[in-house]
C-alpha cells in the first residue's frame, strides 16, 4: 500500500509536470495553459451533468425500494472523474474523461466488485430474534482479507 501511495503522490505529479513541459514546448505556454483550463471546465461540466443524472437515478431506485448500489458506485466514479479533471495535468485528465464514458465506467465497476468479492469474507450468525413475519434476523459481519493472499470462498447468507 505504501508503494502505491508513493507512486500516486510523487511519481504521478512528476510525470504530469514532465508531460506538461513537453506539451508546452510543442505548442507554447499559452495554449498549454488554455488546454488545462479548458479540460478542467469541460470535465467539471460533464461530471456535474452525469452526477446529477446519477443522483436522480439513485432517488428513483430508493423510491421504488431498490438498493442503488450500481448507481452509488457510478456516483463515486463520476466524483473521482470530476476531481481528476479539475486537477491540472494530461494523465489525470485522460483518466477523468475515461471515467465519464459509461462503458469504461461499467467495466471498472465490474473489476472493482470482483476485487472486493475476493477480499471480503462475510460471516452470518442467527441472533435468535425474529421479525414480525416470523423470519429470523441474521447478523452479518464483513472482514477484509489481507492483500497478500486471495480471499476464501464462503456461502452467502440466506
Amino acid at each position: 500500500m505504501f508503494w502505491r501511495l508513493l507512486l500516486l503522490f510523487t511519481v504521478l505529479p512528476v510525470a504530469e509536470l514532465a508531460l506538461l513541459i513537453k506539451v508546452g514546448r510543442a505548442i507554447n505556454v499559452g495554449p498549454t495553459i488554455g488546454l488545462v483550463i479548458l479540460t478542467g471546465l469541460v470535465g467539471a461540466a460533464l461530471a456535474r451533468h452525469q452526477g446529477l443524472r446519477t443522483l436522480r437515478r439513485i432517488h428513483q431506485d430508493t423510491a421504488r425500494g431498490v438498493m442503488p448500489a450500481t448507481e452509488l458506485l457510478n456516483g463515486v466514479m463520476i466524483l473521482a472523474a470530476g476531481l481528476l479533471l479539475v486537477t491540472p495535468g494530461i494523465i489525470t485528465d485522460a483518466i477523468g474523461f475515461l471515467l465519464l464514458i459509461p462503458p469504461a465506467r461499467n467495466r471498472l465497476r465490474t473489476r472493482l466488485a470482483n476485487y472486493v468479492k475476493k477480499r471480503l469474507v462475510i460471516t452470518c450468525e442467527p441472533t435468535g430474534h425474529s421479525q414480525p413475519g416470523g423470519e429470523d434476523i441474521i447478523d452479518v459481519e464483513g472482514h477484509v482479507v489481507s492483500e497478500e493472499g486471495p480471499g476464501e470462498e464462503h456461502d452467502r447468507c440466506t
